[in-house]
């Protein structure tokens, strides 16, 4: 006959053991959206800095422009780039973070003026680039933390 204290005892360790394997499932699933993302991120990366760097070429207005376009793109490219590179390295402090997509943004910006390919340094991009790329780290954050 077993005690109440004797299966309060089992059924803890049976939460405990649960906790254990959730925990370890979660550590696995994040490393293998690390490792997706780990592909991922160079083609896109090598992808963004051709498009960011290629020659410019005259706009045809079609249906779908609008005016401030070209920041809108900014944002979402960099909020894809965010999320990649975050993904890539869910390790990685803040701090280093935003240094390095901040410093590729500044780049693109600085070649695209000195290339004389067409292109413009704009600051605006840069704000842009920033923006995206914060909303794609807090995107990735709030993703993780709703389903891991």
């Amino acid at each position: 006959m077993e005690t109440v204290g004797s299966s309060n005892w089992k059924l803890l360790m049976v939460q405990i053991s649960l906790s254990c394997f959730l925990q370890k499932n979660t550590r696995l699933s994040l490393d293998n959206i690390s490792k997706i993302f780990s592909k991922i991120l160079p083609i896109y990366w090598a992808f963004l800095t051709y498009m960011l760097l290629k020659p410019g070429e005259e706009n045809h207005e079609y249906w779908f422009m609008f005016n401030g376009i070209d920041k809108f793109l900014h944002v979402s490219i960099f909020a894809m780039l965010g999320f990649c590179f975050i993904s890539t390295f869910p390790k990685i402090k803040f701090l280093y973070f935003f240094q390095i997509i901040l410093i590729y943004a500044f780049l693109t910006e600085i070649l695209q003026e000195e290339m004389k390919l067409g292109r413009s340094m704009e600051t605006l991009d840069i704000v842009a680039d920033t923006i995206g790329c914060l909303m794609g780290y807090y995107i990735y954050k709030a993703l993780i933390k709703r389903y891991f």
